[in-house]
């Protein structure tokens, strides 16, 4: 997975970023967020109106004996205030949970999306384990930081600025003043130390993300375990992790503690100063009894949110942090994508054209050098070598999972770089060596090769790749679950499956790219039958290893360190008495 060096500037880039990427799906019910925000105000004022009934409530009820009355109405009042400031608080999450459940699933969406668009490169150096946990903590840190940042943040600042403004106005400038000092010194201190905290938190998720890699990495891979008796060897591999992971989020829970402290001893400061400043005024006559108690209830409520606004701020950075990560995967960039204008690939009879072709995977190791071929519409053409000769590239570049680095790839005269991707993709179909399939049924796996099929097509195409008997012999037939990248069925059964799902998509250009490789003998001569029939006009190019099987192709490349050393027919290959003469003498005494 990519790592990325982060600096306070770039941070604070990417904190606004994504407060700010979250905006449009706000947008998208301007009606509910117009109404959350007048039900917030309400809730608020009805808070802030409560010490203010209830000094009114003691002041009645300290007046002399004589003079007592109950102050119904007032009482009354003072428990609608409550129940309003709870009811409005509760409406305002009920409107609101579908904003915030929408946003996750659209940025979910998108991310899963955006994965999918990346070029092949990505994906083969990404980290599954590691992905996946950024993109959980991301998509959990969106509800947080929607719900806290309009439900704590802005309200809990108006209501320390409505407490203030009425500390102003009825008493003492100095009490508005204590409550502006106490409030900026507690932000500029939570802001400081949060700030460094949050090393050990992007610390913290690196560990984690790395420890769910290994552990998820070592369980797809539970058959080699086994085989090599190295359980003990991947719970330490993974214990090692977990070792800083617990280092850093030790780190990370002991400057919370030295966090919490500081804000604690701020408003005990802040709420003693104002406390004595009430209690004076008491002494003095200037105050009453119900003032000193609402100034004791607004340093009450004002405790709360003001030591809640730090813990929301944390909370809010750690909920940065942890979508940076997730929004980071958007800005991978699509390493092969459409031409402006592209147009759909315009099939006439599917004629396949490499044109001096040139590829690297790496800068530093060429891996195609001048290949050139053409596969005429219907012909069927048979790419053999060494392992690592470059064949497999073949197959990927035709797919446009990467671009060549020179040279052209056309299809009826069409370069594929200026058609869509997904036109061309689906004019070809592949049989691959290494079958890999979705961990669902094999009637899911065999449709995935045309998701809208019917069940007959389906049944059909099985039958063509001989394996709807096996299908049916299992208990539960075509629902039969196939496991994780079907390890439940034999490298062969799987083969088949890959087989039907080609035959399946129908396509107009096919590849095998050594597709009997995992079929015994018996079994290789009744699929290369069907795979005969099936390349029937259709233009083939098959990548083999078992050079029995492409004997009758209408062309043989023989591939080595790149580059195609020779090319004809079987017989002419023969004759010319080189490497693929070589080749087929080997394997005939190997067969023999």
């Amino acid at each position: 997975m990519r790592h990325y060096s982060h600096t306070p500037a770039a941070n604070t880039r990417t904190d606004w970023r994504v407060i700010r990427s979250l905006v449009p799906y706000m947008l998208e019910f301007r009606a509910r967020v117009v109404a959350v925000v007048v039900l917030l105000v309400l809730a608020k004022l009805t808070n802030v109106a409560v010490p203010l009934v209830l000094k009114e409530i003691v002041d009645a009820m300290s007046l002399p004996q004589a003079m007592l009355t109950i102050p119904v109405f007032l009482v009354i009042g003072y428990g609608l205030l409550r129940l309003f400031s709870t009811l409005f608080g509760e409406l305002r999450d009920a409107l609101f949970a579908k904003v915030t459940q929408r946003a996750i699933r659209r940025v979910a969406l998108q991310v899963f999306e955006h994965l999918h668009s990346l070029s092949l490169r990505f994906h083969l150096e990404r980290q599954t384990g590691g992905v996946s946990r950024d993109i959980e903590r991301g998509s959990r840190g969106i509800s947080f930081l929607l719900t806290f940042l309009l439900f704590n943040i802005l309200p809990t600042l108006l209501e320390i600025g409505l407490v203030a403004a009425i500390l102003f106005v009825k008493y003492n400038p100095w009490f508005a003043i204590i409550t502006f000092a106490t409030l900026v010194l507690y932000i500029a201190f939570t802001l400081v130390v949060t700030e460094w905290r949050m090393v050990f938190r992007r610390t913290m998720n690196e560990m984690d993300s790395k420890a769910n890699t290994r552990a998820i990495d070592s369980l797809i891979n539970y058959e080699t375990v086994k085989y090599f008796g190295n359980e003990r060897y991947e719970v330490s591999r993974y214990d090692e992790q977990m070792l800083r992971w617990e280092a850093s989020a030790v780190r990370n829970q002991t400057s919370l503690a030295t966090l919490n402290a500081g804000q604690s001893v701020i408003i005990a400061v802040g709420v003693t100063l104002l406390m004595l400043l009430a209690a004076d005024g008491v002494a003095n006559g200037t105050m009453t009894v119900g003032d000193l108690v609402l100034v004791n209830v607004y340093m009450l409520q004002l405790y709360m949110p003001l030591h809640f606004l730090g813990f929301v701020y944390r909370e809010i950075k750690n909920a940065l942090a942890d979508m940076e990560k997730m929004f980071r995967l958007l800005d991978e960039s699509r390493e092969v994508q459409d031409a402006p204008g592209s147009l759909p690939l315009k099939l006439q009879g599917a004629a396949v054209r490499f044109d001096n072709v040139n590829f690297s995977y790496d800068p530093a190791r060429s891996i195609l050098h001048g290949v050139s071929f053409d596969i005429p519409s219907g012909h069927t053409v048979a790419v053999v070598g060494a392992s690592g000769a470059g064949k497999s590239t073949l197959s990927r570049l035709l797919f446009r999972f990467y671009d060549v680095d020179a040279g052209v790839i056309s299809i009826d005269g069409q370069d594929i770089r200026d058609v869509t991707q997904t036109s061309l993709r689906a004019a070809i179909g592949i049989v691959p060596q290494d079958t890999v399939l979705f961990n669902d049924t094999i009637y899911y796996n065999i449709a995935y090769g045309r998701p809208d099929a019917t069940r007959d097509e389906v049944i059909a195409a099985a039958q063509s790749a001989h394996i709807h008997s096996f299908i049916e012999s299992l208990p539960l037939g075509y629902d039969s679950m196939v496991g994780e990248r079907g390890l439940k069925l034999s490298g062969g059964e799987k083969q088949r499956v890959a087989i039907a799902r080609a035959i399946l998509k129908n396509p107009a250009i096919l590849i095998f790219d050594e597709a009997t490789s995992a079929l015994d003998s018996k079994s290789e001569k009744a699929i290369q039958d069907e795979l005969h029939h099936i390349a029937q006009n259709r233009t083939t190019l098959v990548i083999a290893h078992r050079l029995s099987t492409i004997v009758d192709a209408h062309q043989i490349l023989v591939m080595d360190k790149g580059c195609i050393i020779e090319r004809g027919t079987h017989r002419n290959l023969l004759e010319q008495q080189g490497i693929y003469s070589q080749m087929w003498a080997l394997q005939q005494q190997e067969e023999q």
